[in-house]
């Protein structure tokens, strides 16, 4: 797959104009009352725009996995708006969140949440099947192909390294063609170069497979592989980074540590 630039900006380019994936506006999301209520986002507004690759960081306790989870119906959001394509999350019931992330979401964990009892080609099919959904053979025989599994396929998770189960939730992620995908951490549990592995097939979903993909890391070489980072603080979106490297978001990230979140 060719990793350039060039195919990154014209898809960019192009997906702008269109209906953005998801949608977070004025996002509030509180725990607890009295003196336990802790506000984790404050009107958080961000759109996630299709055939990007967005990377959300910031310190710890910023949001940035409570704005992926409220984001993709995991956890009730306590005010504002949040949108999955045109469909409004908020008063949605249990049975229609858990369509909405059977049908139209892709998750990737730091967990490769893989069962251990189905092999690789069971694990990436497997949402398709609880779905009552038949594989789009032609669109899978290009996934496998995508992430480099197609001698892996008969192989239970015990039999796969790492990077090789992450790689495997990543085609299960992409397998029913989601409006976009929430990867938290996607490369938490994986050497360097598995991690590289498992985050050039993210970006690759995107520039050439024309996925939507919204990365919660705390990696600046990570992010680096997004077309843009959107940086959280204490709840708010205090900045934004388009077509980054390890240096700039590792600069922004020093600025959110010191307090400085100009520029």
């Amino acid at each position: 797959m060719n990793p350039s630039r060039t195919t990154a900006s014209h898809a960019s380019s192009v997906t702008m104009t269109t209906r953005p994936a998801a949608v977070a506006d004025k996002l509030t999301k509180v725990y607890g009352q009295g003196e336990t209520r802790v506000v984790a986002l404050d009107g958080v507004s961000v759109e996630f725009r299709r055939g990007e690759f967005t990377a959300i960081m910031g310190p710890s306790g910023s949001g940035k996995s409570t704005l992926m989870h409220c984001m993709a119906g995991l956890d009730a959001i306590s005010g504002g708006s949040a949108r999955i394509g045109d469909l409004e999350l908020t008063g949605l019931s249990d049975k229609q969140l858990t369509r909405l992330r059977r049908d139209r979401i892709g998750f990737v964990f730091q967990a490769f949440n893989l069962l251990p009892t189905l092999t690789a080609a069971e694990n990436i099919t497997l949402p398709l099947t609880i779905a009552g959904r038949r594989p789009d053979k032609a669109w899978l025989d290009e996934v496998i192909a995508a992430v480099g599994l197609a001698d892996r396929l008969e192989h239970r998770p015990a039999q796969l390294s790492g990077g090789q189960q992450q790689r495997v939730a990543v085609a299960r992620a992409l397998a029913g063609r989601p409006e976009i995908i929430f990867a938290d951490e996607p490369t938490g549990n994986l050497d360097s170069r598995s991690g590289a592995e498992v985050l050039g097939f993210l970006r690759d979903s995107v520039r050439e497979l024309g996925q939507t993909v919204a990365m919660v890391t705390h990696d600046p070489v990570a992010a680096s592989y997004a077309d843009r980072v959107v940086f959280l603080a204490d709840g708010h979106v205090v900045d934004e980074l388009r077509e980054p490297t390890a240096a700039t978001v590792l600069d922004r990230m020093k600025r959110l540590d010191t307090g400085d979140r100009a520029g």
